[in-house]
């Protein structure tokens, strides 16, 4: 901080000013400290703070020491300086200097050193010996053939190529040939002590890095967790990753079944499903099926509900419990998540816990970047066998340096403050919502959350609160609202079901946004899901916002759809030439009222269809060809061939195996329905995996073929 009207302070301030500038540094002159905190807060590339001792002293340290402790601090003292710090606070990343003329150069040096130390103390290990080798710039021999980017300059569009990514991108994308780096198959050198680092900053005993997302991660759990033969408890609102494992793994799925509300949001496995008495009755109902050795669980749910995970670890009766956490990498970082994660707790006899996160999700890495964690025995070399049956021999390192980027992201003072920092954006955002809806003519949007949300917690999803969350049967202390999973409603239908004369879908509000730039991560019925991760910051929610308003603006207004939705309006030129945006959401909000889709929903997901055939071999018939296309229509009594699951909500209705019966119409139901929308309305076609969908509008399924009858 700049000098402050004492001439033998001055001088020596402004020569070291000259000396950091020649060094590289950009000095920066805050007004006071207050302006200086700022600076801290919103710009992670200081990397030093100078302040002179009499002025400010500990009281200075100590707030910036809250921000980040690793932040270099240089004090300057004169002889007649007060020292009254404590061996705790002698623990801070505290240096002194004395004002003095001609000392500039060896204090800049100073400097450089104490900055390149606390480089290299927030740098991870692998990352840091990967940038270690970039820049030693090495000739290599071997594979990635582009050598450091060098073969894409020698063609015009590989030049565009580099010049789009940057050379450093390409130079860290090496081979698993260089030694100085390990090896992320072996887990040796900087590649294991990444894994021991992410474990410690997790919480977790053992933590693998995978860079094929985790869909791989889940397969790898399974294929160690669950041999051949064996039964598993899955999660029916399982993503369809681990229905992939289950038509490459021999073993037999039990379901759990978990709840939903009127508006299609997901709820979680009821406390009843995971007694010994229910799995018991499972089993026996279950053809070829034994004691579960070993069970998934969908933690958080898409929609943002959390578990009570101790409940679970403690009543579910089985060796071990894979929680698939993909949305959820940040549980470990804010004490509202306290309880509410795989790794939290204790490890308890006899059990194992993993817990699977998607790092690219919600925290800051590459896509793909995934993490497995652990808790508990477990046979690490049997476990590498399925790691390396699902990981590449060629991985990309950037991938695996940015997962590690991740969790070092997370540690200390400043990984709780952005965590923090995200549920404080959301807390806003959501009060800003419910002000604007108290402040509109007619409606406005409303938010899926309980009243009066002053404080960051997890909200209880608890019985006699059924107005707000609509799960009418709900477990006391066992499911809890996320925060910064933020469930915007439309206006149509109540969170019990109940049916508004007037309604807008929340398709159109989505359409509406993404020609404005904002993309929803899940849309609803009548429902938008967003998500205030860490990279969401005021500009991101004040542009949602914006276009919220301006939704409504334009649809009191009438416009037509052509105006207000022209990406739309060029889908069918013919048939959206005169509408207008109101006459739309009418049209669509009755269909859905004449189809009863709260009705059509909530039974489509409690009769599962009836499994006819585990999905490993639902999956061998069609390897060897004893399939059919048929079109959607024709399901009931034919055995589907493969999952079926519709966006939204993005869980498979159907599995491999499984065959519609009369007893469970109302899958066909539901998913004709939304087959419907799309029929009658160009642009709001259901994406439906496991579906194909023609050009003349017919959705087809492959069945496994009938057996003729002797």
């Amino acid at each position: 901080m700049g000098p402050h009207n004492a001439f033998y302070k001055d001088e020596p301030i402004r020569e070291l000013d000259l000396a950091l500038t020649r060094q590289g540094f950009k000095l920066i002159y805050p007004q006071d400290a207050n302006d200086l905190l700022k600076l801290i807060e919103h710009n992670p590339r200081i990397c030093g703070i100078i302040f002179d001792w009499d002025e400010y002293s500990l009281e200075l340290c100590s707030e910036i020491h809250l921000l980040n402790e690793y932040l270099p601090l240089y004090a300057f003292i004169n002889t007649h300086s007060s020292f009254d710090v404590s061996l705790n606070e002698m623990r801070m990343a505290l240096w002194f200097f004395e004002y003095a003329l001609d000392a500039a150069e060896e204090i800049a040096q100073r400097i450089r050193q104490y900055t390149d130390e606390y480089i290299d103390t927030i740098t991870p290990p692998l990352t840091k010996a990967l940038f270690t080798y970039v820049k030693e710039g090495k000739y290599t021999f071997c594979t990635p053939g582009h050598m450091a980017g060098t073969a894409f300059q020698k063609s015009p569009v590989g030049s565009l190529f580099y010049d789009f990514f940057g050379g450093n991108a390409l130079k860290a994308d090496v081979s698993i040939s260089v030694t100085e780096l390990g090896s992320l198959l072996d887990h040796t050198g900087p590649h294991l002590e990444a894994e021991e680092y992410i474990a410690r900053t997790f919480g977790a005993e053992q933590s693998y890095m995978v860079t094929n997302g985790t869909s791989t991660s889940n397969k790898i759990v399974g294929m160690y967790a669950a041999p051949a033969g064996s039964t598993v408890l899955i999660d029916r609102n399982c993503h369809k990753s681990l229905t992939h494992l289950l038509m490459m793994s021999n073993i037999v799925p039990i379901w759990l079944k978990p709840t939903r509300n009127a508006l299609g949001i997901l709820g979680g496995i009821p406390k009843r499903e995971f007694t010994r008495e229910s799995i018991a009755l499972k089993v026996a109902q279950t053809e070829n099926a034994s004691w579960p050795v070993h069970a998934v669980i969908t933690n958080s749910t898409y929609d943002g509900l959390l578990y009570n995970t101790q409940y679970i670890k403690e009543t579910l009766d089985v060796p071990s419990i894979h929680f698939d956490s993909a949305w959820v990498p940040y549980t470990n970082f804010h004490p509202i998540y306290q309880g509410k994660s795989g790794m939290s707790g204790d490890r308890m006899p006899g059990k194992v816990f993993y817990e699977t996160q998607s790092t690219h999700k919600l925290l800051a890495a590459f896509s793909q970047a995934s993490m497995i964690h652990i808790k508990g025995d477990y046979d690490e070399q049997t476990f590498n066998e399925a790691y390396m049956m699902h990981t590449t021999t060629s991985p990309n390192y950037p991938i695996v340096a940015s997962i590690e980027t991740a969790a070092a992201m997370l540690r200390g003072n400043p990984g709780r403050r952005l965590i923090n920092r995200s549920v404080e954006r959301a807390l806003h955002f959501r009060r800003e919502v419910q002000r604007l809806r108290e402040e509109s003519e007619g409606w406005f949007f409303d938010i899926w959350q309980p009243d009066g949300i002053d404080e960051a917690e997890c909200w209880p999803i608890q019985p006699g609160d059924e107005a707000w969350h609509g799960f009418t049967h709900a477990d006391r202390d066992h499911m809890y609202l996320d925060p910064i999973k933020v469930t915007i409603l439309t206006p149509g239908m109540s969170e019990l079901g109940d049916m508004a004369a007037e309604g807008i879908p929340a398709a159109l509000v989505a359409k509406f946004l993404d020609q404005r730039g904002v993309v929803v991560e899940k849309t609803g019925p009548y429902n938008l899901l967003f998500l205030f991760s860490i990279g969401i910051d005021k500009t991101k929610a004040m542009s949602l916002l914006r276009g919220l308003t301006e939704f409504k603006r334009a649809f009191d207004l009438n416009l037509r759809v052509k105006n207000m939705l022209p990406d739309l309006y060029a889908e069918d030129p013919d048939f959206y030439r005169n509408m207008r945006i109101q006459t739309l959401a009418a049209g669509i909000h009755n269909m859905i009222r004449q189809h009863d889709l709260p009705r059509l929903m909530l039974q489509a997901f409690d009769t599962l269809p009836e499994m006819k055939m585990t999905p490993h071999q639902a999956f061998q018939q069609q390897v060897t060809g004893n399939v059919e296309t048929v079109s959607i229509d024709q399901l009931i009594g034919r055995v589907s061939a493969n999952m079926i699951l519709p966006y939204p909500p993005g869980v498979p209705l159907v599995m491999p195996g499984e065959m519609i019966t009369e007893a469970s119409r109302a899958v066909l139901d539901f998913l004709l329905m939304l087959c419907t929308i799309g029929e009658h309305y160009p642009g709001f076609e259901t994406d439906i995996h496991g579906a194909t969908l023609t050009e003349e509008g017919r959705y087809l399924v492959r069945v496994l073929k009938e057996q003729p009858s002797i």
